[in-house]
């Protein structure tokens, strides 16, 4: 009966630890939506980008993915999105699907312009960059080299 006390015991502070350590990290990694001002962007692809994505500004977190519908008259991705309200984004900002690394999580990546007119809420980027077909690219180069090779 006191060794089933002691593994009961032991258990639950193995528990207690594992839950404060997901509680550390959750806190830590910037995990969430941002509360401020919505913007919106259409894009030819967005392979990757979800509802929850990172929107980032040299590299900082400045904003969240909302959601992502295609508009059935120009068959391009809108996408919406929270801003932080202490950012204030000029009007000809671009915004382009990027990555982390060569397989990481896909984001967002606004790079400011320098205009001294800011988007209101509900504004929307007009210059966009959707995200790079990797293997078309691949299948391009191995394609061309193999060509190369059958004209010499």
């Amino acid at each position: 009966m006191r060794k089933n006390l002691i593994e009961t015991v032991m258990g639950a502070v193995v528990l207690a630890v594992a839950g404060f350590f997901i509680f550390f990290a959750y806190s830590k990694a910037e995990i969430g939506t941002v509360e401020g001002y919505e913007i919106r962007a259409k894009f030819d692809r967005i392979d990757g980008v979800r509802a929850g994505s990172d929107v980032r500004m040299s590299g900082i977190k400045i904003g969240t993915v909302t959601s992502s519908v295609l508009d059935p008259k120009t068959y391009f991705a809108v996408v919406k999105m929270n801003i932080s309200t202490e950012v204030k984004v000029p009007d000809d900002t671009s915004i382009a699907v990027s990555s982390d690394g060569l397989l990481g999580d896909k984001f967002l990546a606004l790079s400011p312009g320098g205009s001294d007119d800011m988007l209101s809420p509900g504004g929307e980027i007009l210059t966009t960059q959707g995200s790079v077909d990797l293997m078309g690219l691949v299948g391009q180069m191995i394609f061309s080299q193999t060509n190369k090779d059958e004209k010499k």
